[in-house]
């Protein structure tokens, strides 16, 4: 699960209790042991703790959730590389698909690693070709030396991945801070826009600290300084011991409910759930923290209006990390930009609709390439549309927000048109539950947005 602003003192306070439990139990097996309590009903009780700390998550898993026929794994099987960087930086880079492919550099979210794109690399790995890597200190990528973990510094590496492409123009992709250095590298790297890259697609991101764009803003902005801040230095100087809170929070099933609650919306598989509980105890919590701390200084508000690329944004219609409305304000302020909504879906709507998620990205991504390879295919300054046979796409048309409706036979435009609203609706709910964003968005870019069911 990605590792995010409000989810920071709950995942203490849930480290915490893990390890109460853990201690707890074999304090009372040792108490019953020595004679300092009789009963047979302490033993119990403590050693059922000990076990529920151990094998908790098998329990919840068969509670919370149902199998589903194609569950994620954390398969590398693609040809691999490591990319060496000026800082120490040595990064894990895979690559899928045909060589001669078009390519697609995708970047992951905090807190998780490259195996995350175990549905996207199925697939849309026969026709284009897939890039993914580990952002450094994650996954198999080893960390710079100076522990700096900035954006701008992210932000280089991916130039370093998009080096590795060739000379063909890429898309870029990335989900979560993943979208965060996608915007961070067109700002750095203007003059790769239209030449080298080819379109963006942002998943689940946001343009400005997160803090600002999350559940329950208003109290994180408030505590980020005296609450936020502090537990990320906490968290790096006692790195261990959370790393060992960590893990035991996966193994007594305490992760998965708190991923369950925050990452997905209830339609994830049981091993969907457990693949995403597993990522955080995976990574070094030093590393996350000062990643965490990084993002804090983020700010990509003035870089929106400046990419003229054709870009995707998808954002689950539920997403409690970063909330929906940093994506609509992404695609009024963005000259080329299209919003699709996955519905029903959270922060992992990649894993949870991922048959969705692919159809829009390989849809989009097909017509970006086409309209490379042949030129322009539509007036200077106006996006290329991507194609999907029931979708309705944001697209500005004179300074103006309006629906695009591509052709499609009538009982398919029926259909979409009540899914279409019914989005609308789902979306109002989430902006009236959610917290305030420095910039309000009309409600114009909710009867605008594609959704997908």
């Amino acid at each position: 699960m990605p590792f995010t602003p409000f989810l920071l003192p709950i995942t203490w306070g849930i480290g915490l209790l893990s390890l109460a439990l853990v201690g707890g139990g074999l304090y009372v097996v040792w108490l019953w042991y020595v004679g300092a309590v009789v009963g047979t009903a302490y033993l119990v009780g403590g050693v059922a703790s000990v076990i529920w700390t151990f094998a908790g998550r098998w329990i919840v898993l068969w509670l919370l959730r149902r199998p589903g026929p194609d569950e994620p794994r954390g398969t590398r099987d693609g040809s691999s590389q490591r990319v060496q960087r000026p800082d120490g930086t040595e990064l894990r880079v895979e690559c899928y698909g045909p060589p001669d492919a078009p390519p697609i550099i995708l970047t992951h979210g905090w807190g998780t690693n490259s195996t995350e794109w175990y549905y996207a690399k199925r697939q849309l790995a026969d026709r284009f070709r897939l890039i993914v890597w580990d952002l450094p200190g994650l996954g198999k990528s080893r960390g710079p030396n100076d522990d700096n973990y900035h954006l701008e510094k992210m932000a280089e590496d991916l130039e370093a991945v998009v080096a590795v492409a060739g000379e063909q123009p890429v898309i870029l992709l990335g989900h979560s801070i993943g979208g965060m250095i996608s915007l961070t590298f067109c700002r750095r790297f203007p003059q790769y826009l239209g030449r080298r890259v080819a379109g963006l697609v942002l998943v689940d991101t946001t343009y400005t600290n997160p803090v600002r764009t999350t559940s329950f803003s208003s109290v994180c902005r408030v505590l980020q300084a005296p609450l936020l801040t502090p537990l990320l230095h906490l968290t790096i100087w006692l790195s261990p011991i959370v790393w060992l809170m960590n893990w035991l929070s996966y193994l007594n099933g305490s992760a998965h409910i708190q991923s369950a609650l925050t990452g997905f919306t209830g339609h994830e598989s049981r091993g969907q759930l457990d693949f995403a509980a597993r990522f955080t105890p995976l990574c070094s919590p030093a590393v996350l923290a000062r990643g965490m701390l990084a993002t804090f200084a983020y700010d990509e508000t003035a870089t929106l209006p400046t990419i003229g690329v054709p870009t995707l944004v998808l954002t689950g219609h539920l997403d409690r990390v970063l909330v929906p409305e940093a994506s609509l304000h992404m695609c009024e302020a963005m000259p080329s930009a299209y919003l699709v909504k996955l519905q029903p879906a959270g922060h992992m709507g990649l894993l949870e609709q991922h048959v969705r998620f692919g159809e829009a990205v390989g849809q989009f991504s097909a017509r970006c390439f086409g309209a490379t390879r042949v030129g322009a295919s539509a007036p200077a300054g106006q996006p290329v549309p991507p194609h999907h046979t029931s979708s309705r796409l944001c697209h500005r048309d004179h300074g103006r927000i309006a629906p695009t409706v591509l052709q499609q036979p009538p009982e398919v435009a029926a259909r979409d048109q009540r899914l279409f609203r019914a989005g609308g609706l789902a979306s109002r709910r989430t902006r009236a539950g959610c917290g305030r964003l420095a910039a309000k968005v009309p409600d114009r870019h909710y009867r605008s947005s594609a959704t997908y069911r």
